[in-house]
């Protein structure tokens, strides 16, 4: 998923790393983000957690592997805290930042383990909540 946003991508950046703005944007509403853990750096965990309207709690559990600032983040839920390996991991997440002019070229990749895995996220709503959350996203940074 790509778009082109309008605000400079230290503030995109920020969205994704900074707690407080994260727990704004990151669930399709009328999902929330009531907690957001993050040590935003190479072998540093996160942890997300996303609340349903009905108050069902979805924690997402993961370390990131790469922080290059204002241009790229790749992390994985493939371990958990301190490279303890997950029981189950799904994904692999590489966001992207690009200069354009004083804008932002957003660029989101998921690989997933397998081709079942992705099928599943793609059947949990993949494309239509990545999605949602991109607008939801750009809509804080453009106002920042």
């Amino acid at each position: 998923m790509t778009r082109l946003i309008k605000a400079r991508r230290e503030k995109v950046f920020k969205a994704w790393t900074d707690a407080e703005l994260l727990k704004q944007w990151f669930a399709p509403l009328p999902w929330t983000t009531p907690r957001a853990d993050l040590d935003v750096r190479p072998g540093g965990s996160a942890l997300i957690v996303m609340r349903s309207p009905d108050g069902q709690e979805l924690p997402n559990n993961g370390t990131y592997l790469e922080v290059v600032r204002n241009e790229r983040l790749v992390f994985t839920d493939a371990y958990t805290k301190a490279w303890e390996p997950s029981d189950k991991p799904f994904m692999t997440v590489i966001l992207t930042f690009e200069d354009r002019g004083g804008k932002t070229q957003y660029t989101a990749r998921v690989r997933h383990w397998t081709a079942a895995d992705r099928e599943t996220h793609e059947k949990m709503g993949f494309h239509t909540g990545w999605g949602q959350c991109a607008d939801q996203l750009t809509a804080l940074v453009e106002k920042l």
